[in-house]
């Protein structure tokens, strides 16, 4: 039985705002929560990369960028290892200019390009450096998998028994409510959000997502509960990850055409 884990990512980790995992595994057809765990800095991330396997975890942070705008760019487009490698070489502020400077060149209306699946799921580009920063995100959280050298099916083969897929908490939030349900701004963190977090739990535990959820009483308090949905959106991972296992290899769910350079979110 495989080790399973969500992670609700931060490209900025601090006691604060850490890096939220959910850890978990599959048993008698039903997705078990065993704990939850910060991750307050780089440092407890990486360690969580090089637990030894064998595990699946699913990441909400972009794993590639869209070739169009990798082309544009003019880095690495013989594969994902050498996009990322070529970005590790970068700093954050050069990272950030290249993607403004590119950003500036295209028309209102289209300044950002997406992959395909982004399309699909209805996700931010990566390209993207604010509201969210999903372009620091796969800055620090791509060459961090490549350093780990887990295997990202469909993108980079590494370590065989450390599986990492994309996720998305949003896209399977959103096959149970349209409503918002969480908020970084505390005059945003109302009543209705938590209605909309006790709906997903409960459809989340009801086997909305393929497999249902079993909590502890402590657990599901603690999803409804956190008003700005860190670690509901960890378990929403934690079910993305128990989806691709019950896919299998060697694909784990990501379609055969999935570009090989711009990646594929888990489940969509």
């Amino acid at each position: 039985m495989s080790a399973l884990f969500g992670v609700d990512f931060s490209s900025a980790p601090r006691p604060a705002k850490p890096i939220a995992v959910a850890h978990g595994h599959v048993d008698g057809g039903v997705v078990h929560l065993e704990r939850l765990a910060a991750l307050p800095d780089w440092p407890g991330f990486e360690a969580l990369l090089h637990t030894p396997g064998p595990w699946l975890g699913a990441f909400d942070f972009p794993f590639g960028l869209p070739r169009e705008g990798i082309a544009a760019l003019g880095w690495p487009a013989t594969g994902w290892a050498a996009l990322v490698r070529h970005v590790a070489t970068l700093d954050k502020t050069t990272f950030r200019a290249a993607l403004d400077a590119d950003r500036q060149r295209r028309p209102m209306g289209a300044r950002y390009p997406h992959r395909r699946t982004d399309h699909a799921a209805r996700s931010h580009s990566p390209m993207k450096l604010v509201n969210p920063p999903v372009g620091l995100m796969f800055f620090e959280g791509a060459p961090r998998l490549l350093a780990a050298d887990c295997t990202l099916p469909g993108l980079h083969a590494g370590d065989p028994a450390r599986l990492a897929v994309e996720a998305y908490p949003g896209q399977l939030a959103r096959r149970i409510t349209a409503a918002s349900y969480k908020s970084d701004t505390p005059a945003k963190q109302t009543a209705a959000r938590r209605a909309a977090r006790h709906a997903i739990v409960a459809a989340l535990s009801a086997g909305v997502a393929g497999l249902p959820l079993a909590l502890t009483p402590s657990q599901h308090a603690q999803l409804v509960d956190d008003p700005r949905g860190d670690w509901l959106d960890a378990v929403l991972a934690l079910m993305q990850a128990a989806g691709c296992a019950q896919q299998g290899a060697p694909r784990f769910g990501a379609p055969c055409d999935a570009d090989p350079l711009e990646g594929w979110i888990a489940t969509v």
